[in-house]
């Protein structure tokens, strides 16, 4: 993955040089600077990795016009659900909101997914679900989980080769913390992981953190 490194001062000359006379071979840089090509491949290699530069056989080196923050935001559109994913956290739809309320306090997460009895997806609840139904009058050890869910097909989810980026903006666009990760099959969905705020804001700081 490329970020935003932080470049030398010849590193910064080498890309005034490729910007003013692109396509340039590494020889004619290297004689430009004073230095040894064996001297500058380091430099080179950094920044055609970085995606600063590209570089062609028998041609030389070109400057890409692309910006640190705009390298950084191509690989983040890169990055894919898979990679990322945690573990989901399931619960049959026969559970009680009592017995849900257990669980994701032991399991410290903020929702859950609910499966029907074929296991496939059935619905998702929230804290704040979970909340709403603790003020009301009902009695939390007899109300099943199905009554509070949010159910299909009302259900924001995505799948494992989805990009990270997409799925970050379906949890802005729809206020929800996580989705779940689902594998299609003939009669449902399967639940397979989990994606969260937290994931993804964990990806996007690990990204930002590489040096190339």
């Amino acid at each position: 993955m490329v970020s935003t490194i932080e470049l030398s001062k010849r590193q910064d000359r080498i890309l005034e040089i490729v910007k003013e006379n692109g396509p340039i071979t590494g020889e004619h840089i290297a004689e430009r600077l004073n230095l040894t090509r064996a001297t500058l491949r380091p430099d080179l290699a950094i920044l055609t990795m970085a995606g600063y530069l590209d570089a062609r056989p028998r041609v030389g080196y070109f400057y890409t016009g692309k910006t640190g923050t705009q390298l950084l935001a191509e690989s983040m559109k890169k990055l894919t659900v898979k990679d990322y994913q945690s573990i989901p956290v399931v619960i049959s739809e026969n559970v009680s909101v009592y017995d849900a309320i257990v669980t994701i306090f032991l399991e410290d997460v903020g929702t859950v997914f609910v499966t029907d009895d074929e296991h496939h997806l059935a619905g998702v609840l929230s804290r704040k679900d979970l909340l709403r139904a603790s003020l009301g009058q009902q009695e939390l050890s007899t109300l099943p989980v199905n009554i509070i869910m949010t159910r299909m097909p009302n259900i924001t989810m995505c799948e494992k080769d989805d990009l990270l980026i997409d799925v970050a903006k379906k949890l802005i666009d729809t206020q929800i913390d996580a989705v779940p990760v689902v594998k299609k099959t003939n009669s449902g969905y399967e639940v397979i992981g989990r994606l969260t705020k937290t994931n993804i804001t964990k990806a996007f700081v690990a990204l930002a953190e590489q040096e190339g």
